[in-house]
């Protein structure tokens, strides 16, 4: 397994929905095998198909040029978009307003003004802000059919959490999964279980008990130190309480 580097980050969390046919390249097998070689080559291979992310791509571009870092696959910037930390501060709104209206108008569709209000309102650059904000299933949590727009929400976010047990290729993990009562979004505690590696590549090195991770989707990404993992649930309350603030505003319009 590759000891790191920001391609090897963004690939252990850009693969998890790219497998499912939900972002990225086709080809999803490289994806998987370069991120856990070594070289020169591997390194190349994961950049070119890192550009092929459409939505994640942009924004590491947005944090890099905010943070004058030429790469934006520096690993200081990949974990910033999809763990957080203080790169993100560095993004002005009107930056990351404009990026949102002119990529992803198409996306948020009528909730497209609230994809602005979110960013105005304290959104930054983060993986989980796009899940909130920027993707349309927050708005559909009001109709009668939640089940898929919350699994949805749930399972892209990305989550940390703690391994109770690993077993060869999966673990058993003590995290949160969102609920939702009607008007708000919340955070309940979960156990699932989850891949970590698969045909013999895995995404992260291997866990052990006690160990904390990240999450996406079904897969272990990576483990977390303790700052990371503080970091990552500093961003995603943050991000959950604006999603709600805006949740609460339009009940008060409706109303």
């Amino acid at each position: 397994m590759r000891s790191g580097g920001g391609p090897a980050r963004f690939a252990r969390f850009a693969y998890p929905p790219n497998a499912l046919g939900l972002c990225g390249p086709d080809d999803h097998d490289a994806l998987l095998e370069a991120a856990g070689a070594e070289g020169a080559e591997a390194d190349a291979q994961l950049r070119h198909l890192a550009a092929g992310f459409a939505g994640a791509w942009p924004y590491l571009q947005l944090i890099a040029a905010a943070n004058h870092i030429d790469d934006p696959l520096d690993d200081r910037v990949v974990a910033a978009y999809w763990i957080g930390n203080d790169l993100l501060h560095a993004v002005p709104a009107a930056w990351l307003a404009d990026h949102a209206d002119e990529r992803f108008r198409r996306i948020a569709g009528s909730r497209s003004a609230h994809v602005t209000e979110a960013v105005l309102a304290g959104g930054r650059p983060h993986h989980n802000f796009h899940v909130f904000s920027v993707y349309p299933w927050v708005g559909l949590l009001r109709g009668d059919r939640t089940g898929e727009p919350l699994r949805v929400l749930d399972q892209c976010r990305i989550r940390s959490a703690v391994v109770l047990s690993a077993g060869p290729d999966s673990v058993e993990v003590a995290g949160t999964r969102l609920g939702w009562d009607g008007e708000r979004l919340t955070e309940q505690p979960h156990l699932e279980r989850l891949t970590w590696q698969w045909r013999g590549y895995p995404l992260g090195t291997a866990p052990t008990v006690g160990m904390a991770v990240a999450l996406h989707w079904d897969w272990v990404c990576q483990p977390l130190t303790s700052a990371e993992a503080a970091s990552l649930r500093t961003w995603t309350s943050h991000h959950l309480a604006l999603a709600n603030r805006l949740l609460d505003r339009e009940t008060l319009a409706l109303g």
